[in-house]
């Protein structure tokens, strides 16, 4: 893989909110053969449509309970609402997005997560055709890639966590770090009664900051994500608050900028 590609996870609702400099920069990065693979979420659209639909949703341990009703909504939302919202907008900023779920081509391959007897159609990921992305970046196009896998069988999805699957895509890439853009700056940590980004961390770190409560509330579930992308190949992973300008060009530039989550 060139070193001419990076990864970025975003969660559905945050790119929504992403301004317009933001996309500007993408295709900044995109003018320079600079091409992000972007794998995107949705948990609050997913839940917001199920309960509009009347179905029942429960997560265990932080993965969605996931049925075939659910699944419908899953890819509905996912793959069709927010992935083509996020390749329309992507687009209007001039640059050049092509929208692909983990179905598409066989891109992702998963299989039942351990404990599949509690959480129903959840998948881990054992496979990504990096081929197929290797071939959307080299036309010039940024994937954007919905996190819905399929089973060897080609018959069975499997709903997939955001994070784990960009990770999954990361790795299979050969990509050694990967960006994960949210609303906040970086994990704080509060150094003479101020809140500061901490710039580099480790994952054992990371457990121990839960564990004494420097960690807590809506920043454990992003940080836990961010460590859920360390898998195979990947080193590191830096998380961003997309809102700050021109804040991918700056990292991929080697910018001093969020925390670094290193193994």
């Amino acid at each position: 893989m060139s070193a001419m590609c990076f990864v970025m996870k975003c969660g559905g609702s945050t790119l929504a909110a992403l301004p317009d400099s933001f996309f500007q920069d993408l295709k900044g990065l995109q003018d320079e053969a600079i091409i992000p693979v972007i794998v995107h979420g949705g948990g609050p659209a997913i839940s917001d449509t199920l309960g509009k639909l009347g179905i029942e949703t429960e997560f265990v341990g932080g993965l969605r309970k996931t049925n075939e009703a659910v699944l419908d909504v899953v890819e509905m939302v996912l793959s069709g609402q927010i992935n083509k919202e996020i390749v329309r907008k992507i687009q209007l900023s001039g640059a050049r997005a092509l929208g692909l779920s983990g179905v598409d081509g066989k891109l992702i391959q998963a299989v039942p997560v351990a404990n599949a007897n509690e959480v129903g159609l959840v998948g881990d990921v054992t496979h990504v055709n990096a081929e197929l992305i290797q071939g959307v970046v080299k036309m010039g196009y940024m994937p954007v890639i919905a996190p819905v896998g399929l089973g060897a069988d080609g018959g069975q999805r499997y709903n997939i966590n955001a994070d784990t699957a960009a990770g999954a895509v990361a790795s299979h890439l050969g990509v050694e770090r990967m960006i994960v853009v949210t609303d906040v700056p970086g994990i704080m940590r509060v150094v003479d009664g101020e809140k500061r980004v901490l710039p580099s961390v480790t994952v054992n770190e990371i457990d121990e900051m839960i564990n004494s409560g420097e960690i807590y509330g809506g920043m454990i579930p992003k940080v836990r994500a961010a460590v859920q992308c360390i898998q195979g190949k990947v080193r590191e992973v830096i998380i961003v608050n997309g809102a700050e300008p021109e804040v991918l060009s700056r990292v991929i530039k080697g910018a001093e900028i969020g925390t670094r989550i290193v193994k």
